[in-house]
């Protein structure tokens, strides 16, 4: 039977949950979860969107098989299964949390190792095939054979990793590091040229859910717009002074002649009304890049701005968010 539901899978546990969780309430998408023992939820502001908790994992297999429609999950889940992924769709690849590494790490007693080079060259004076315990052996893998170190023995695990080089049935672990103290509690480093994998957070969706259902398209549209206006707007702020000008073309021509001062479009700059009825007074109001913000007041300053504000930009919206006119085109459908 055909679902008419439209279903997310989120993390159901860790920094990726929280993570998910905050950084949708960020985007003006709160999760409501009732019952904390319940594994389902709801986004007030998306009534018709079923929320459901998974494993990280399982948001991958979820969306894969299409008994979920879209997902938030790690990157590097998602490219441990691309191949057998062909129905998943990342909509969005930098939702800027759950950032880490997946890393070769080797005993500190390797004293020699420090690259690739030198693992394959302790590899070589083993007596048997490099053991390498991870939870990525298809990453793991192709990333070690197009390296110089093809039939390497890859140990699944999915427990602690760490331990393995310790109790003897791995000699190298790849895992994901995010601060990296765990694996130097376990006598473990990374070694220069062995990072496989960047990750953090991404969306997908399932490529026929989003070809066949206008519905789950739509919803994809409204998690992308939410999600782009609020990442694009962590990297701006909004300028406001006043000019002592009566004319306004005169303020704008004074702020295109600065470099930093152009705003996305450009500046706004409206009349001042003074208690005592003063007409020569204009506001202006900007956005600037938050680098170069403290450049942007020193100019407006030498052009005769005074009564300086700052404040942090919640959203910026465009006509249509950039990554759904990506998934349009790679859904070969028509833009409106």
């Amino acid at each position: 039977m055909n679902r008419t539901d439209i279903r997310m899978g989120l993390p159901s546990k860790g920094s990726l949950e929280s993570g998910a969780l905050d950084f949708l309430a960020s985007c003006g998408l709160p999760v409501r979860k009732p019952n904390p023992r319940k594994y389902q939820a709801t986004i007030p502001a998306l009534p018709s969107l079923k929320v459901i908790l998974q494993r990280p994992g399982d948001i991958v297999v979820g969306v894969r098989s299409g008994s979920i429609d879209l997902g938030i999950t790690g990157m590097d889940i998602v490219e441990e299964q691309r191949t057998a992924a062909s129905d998943v769709l990342v909509l969005h690849d930098a939702l800027g949390f759950g950032r880490c590494t997946l890393e070769l790490a080797v005993p500190e007693g390797w004293a020699e190792v420090h690259s690739l080079g030198d693992l394959a060259a302790r590899a070589e004076a083993l007596s048997g095939p490099l053991r390498v315990a991870t939870k990525f052996p298809q990453l793991t893998g192709d990333y070690l054979g197009a390296n110089g170190l093809p039939g390497c023995d890859l140990i699944s695990a999915e427990g602690t990793l760490e331990v393995a080089p310790e109790v003897g049935y791995a000699d190298i672990i790849a895992d994901l590091v995010s601060s990296g103290q765990t694996m130097r509690d376990n006598r473990l480093r990374t070694i220069s040229d062995g990072c496989i994998l960047r990750s953090q957070a991404v969306l997908i969706g399932n490529r026929v859910s989003l070809s066949e259902r206008p519905e789950v398209l739509a919803m994809a549209r409204e998690l992308l717009e939410f999600s782009e206006a609020y990442l694009r707007a962590q990297g701006y702020y909004i300028v406001v002074a006043n000019m002592r000008e009566p004319s306004a073309q005169a303020v704008a021509e004074r702020m295109f002649a600065e470099t930093e001062l152009g705003g996305l479009q450009g500046p706004t700059i409206s009349r001042v009304i003074t208690r005592q009825g003063q007409e020569d007074m204009c506001a202006v109001e900007v956005v600037v890049p938050k680098e170069r913000l403290g450049q942007a007041v020193n100019e407006l300053r030498a052009i005769g701005g005074s009564g300086v504000v700052v404040s942090p930009v919640s959203y910026i919206f465009e006509e249509e968010p950039e990554r759904y006119v990506a998934l349009l085109a790679s859904l070969e459908i028509q833009g409106e």
